[in-house]
């Protein structure tokens, strides 16, 4: 018996118009796996296979905790507030106050809330318009690999380019500037920076930050610091680069209120430095969206002004990272306490005592997904590494222990070798 063949799916009429930025008229038929994509397909394989196995998931980048009682009290009164019901455009007084005061006594910076302060709907979005305010065809944006994408995306957006600074074990993960050639550095309006560094956990010198100030100075770029995880350093006191003297000539910070006060999907952060940017920055901002609702930024104004929170962050996430760094040794890993941050960066294994080879990073993760049920995340950019994330969900310290203590026997039975 025939069947009738399948009709032919017709491409819409709009296909042609998509831009070329978003993939032009091939948008939506790429058949090519994003990386998460992979994570999640193994993941659902794992399960699959061994549905009455436990996944240890420690490739989860955000908080696993609810923001602080005290916070969500806050939010809970000023929701009900007819004064919170406007658009609040580029933010009000409150949070810019709060996050000055923020600065000054962390870091010793002391800012203008009206002048040198606006507030972002979380971090993300500034790094999608910070280049709208300098990015034409053809500029250079240097961004640091592996990391955060948005600001690259957003430059060849506008007709940029990006250059990439590998993060080499070699040179500590930070980059080496002094190879980036004369031509780039002539084009090159942005710079992007990150420290504490996510992915790889490591901080930045006083030293380094002075040589990106003289250096921006000389060849007359600007620099974006991503300050994500600035209170989730590990080894000595946080730094902000806007201590760095003549940081404040040069550019920004971003801060953000996920990772150091639990506000993970509150969407709440603030672009901070140079007056000049940051209006300008307000000023894209104002055509792109009309604020945070009014009560958020007030309640994050509250979670600013109490320094308990980040401290009980720092230290529950510091407790289980020592925890992490300490199975891993004991499995064969090569890795050791990150400056900062809630990941952890490690050379990838390369196979096993059994016979499997990783070629890269990414089968690591497969097998170790698959066949161990843990789940960590691969980073090919620059070498061959795992990231693993101590915002697994535990709700006790005993919980912890027992995740751990599973985690070490099913990464023990692997005898994983390396190269």
């Amino acid at each position: 018996m025939s069947t009738a063949a399948e009709p032919e799916v017709k491409d819409p009429y709009f296909q042609s118009l998509f831009a070329d930025r978003i993939g032009g008229a091939g948008y939506g038929k790429s058949t090519e796996i994003y990386k998460f994509e992979k994570i999640k397909r193994a993941k659902r394989t794992a399960l699959e296979t061994h549905p009455d196995r436990q996944l240890l998931d420690f490739g989860i980048g955000e908080n696993d905790s609810m923001a602080d009682e005290s916070v969500r009290r806050v939010m809970a009164d000023e929701i009900n507030q007819p004064a919170n019901r406007g658009y609040a455009d580029n933010g009000v007084a409150e949070y810019k106050q709060a996050a000055a005061r923020f600065m000054q006594r962390h870091f010793g910076v002391t800012l203008d809330p009206q002048s040198q302060i606006n507030h972002c709907i979380g971090s993300k979005p500034a790094y999608a318009m910070l280049p709208a305010c300098f990015i034409n065809p053809g500029d250079v944006t240097m961004m640091t690999v592996p990391g955060y994408p948005v600001a690259g995306t957003h430059t060849r957006y506008y007709g940029g380019e990006v250059y990439r600074l590998p993060l080499l074990a070699e040179n500590d993960f930070l980059p080496d500037l002094d190879s980036v050639p004369d031509d780039i550095f002539r084009r090159t309006k942005m710079m992007v920076l990150n420290y504490p560094n996510s992915p790889t956990g490591r901080l930045a010198t006083r030293e380094f930050f002075e040589k990106v100030v003289a250096l921006a100075k000389d060849k007359e770029f600007i620099v974006v610091h991503d300050a994500a995880h600035i209170m989730l350093t590990f080894d000595g006191k946080p730094m902000s680069f806007l201590e760095t003297p003549g940081a404040m000539d040069v550019g920004v910070e971003v801060h953000s209120m996920s990772k150091g006060y639990d506000m993970i999907g509150w969407r709440m952060g603030f672009v901070a430095g140079h007056q000049r940017i940051v209006s300008a920055f307000a000023d894209v901002k104002d055509n792109s969206d009309s604020g945070q609702f009014i009560a958020t930024q007030k309640a994050a104004a509250a979670a600013l002004d109490d320094d308990s929170i980040p401290a009980r962050i720092h230290a529950k996430y510091k407790r289980r990272m020592e925890k992490l760094v300490a199975v891993l040794t004991d499995c064969g890993f090569d890795c050791e306490m990150p400056g900062g941050t809630y990941f952890l960066y490690t050379p990838s294994p390369s196979g096993t005592e059994s016979g499997e080879v990783f070629a890269k990073a990414e089968d690591a993760t497969r097998f170790l997904i698959e066949q161990l049920g843990v789940v960590t995340v691969p980073w090919d950019d620059a070498g061959a590494f795992l990231r693993f994330s101590v915002t697994y969900v535990a709700e006790t310290e005993a919980e912890e222990d027992a995740l751990m203590a599973e985690t070490k026997r099913r990464l023990s039975d692997a005898k994983f070798t390396r190269a």
